[in-house]
């Protein structure tokens, strides 16, 4: 796997009060994952230094109503054949886009690794978790029948 190396250089979370015509609302959870810039990077791989890219990302979940929002921010180190990483580089700096098979391995290793994060953080400030959680239902007790 291309990806050597994930980290947060920004994390913000704020928990706000909310009216109480806004408390009626259903609750909703809207998240965003951004590629915000790739460069190129040297990275420190045991006694020598590879050529790399550093793809920076933001990963946001806004709480609607207004109740609060989750923002991290950091980047990625992805390591591969230089001939590709020329190629994903020349191509980011053309349209500011990824090449389909990369963005997936970038989105989903944000994803992966940011909803955990962020459902720490909404604990931690007592917001909503912004996923379905398992939940336990009890059986109920059969109804006793007894006539008489």
């Amino acid at each position: 796997m291309p990806i050597v190396g994930f980290n947060y250089n920004k994390i913000d979370v704020e928990k706000k009060e909310l009216s109480l015509k806004d408390k009626s609302k259903n609750m909703q959870v809207k998240s965003n994952v951004n590629i915000n810039e790739v460069k190129e990077q040297k990275l420190p791989t045991g006694k020598e230094k590879n050529e790399g890219l550093r793809i920076d990302f933001t990963f946001t979940l806004q709480y609607d109503p207004d109740l609060g929002h989750i923002n991290l921010q950091g980047f990625i180190f992805y390591l591969d054949d230089a001939k590709v990483m020329k190629t994903i580089y020349k191509e980011w700096e053309k349209d500011k886009q990824l090449p389909q098979e990369v963005m997936g391995e970038i989105i989903n290793m944000v994803l992966l690794k940011s909803n955990i994060k962020a459902l720490y953080l909404s604990q931690e400030v007592n917001l909503p978790p912004h996923i379905q959680m398992p939940r336990v239902v009890p059986k109920q007790a059969p109804a006793d029948n007894y006539i008489g």
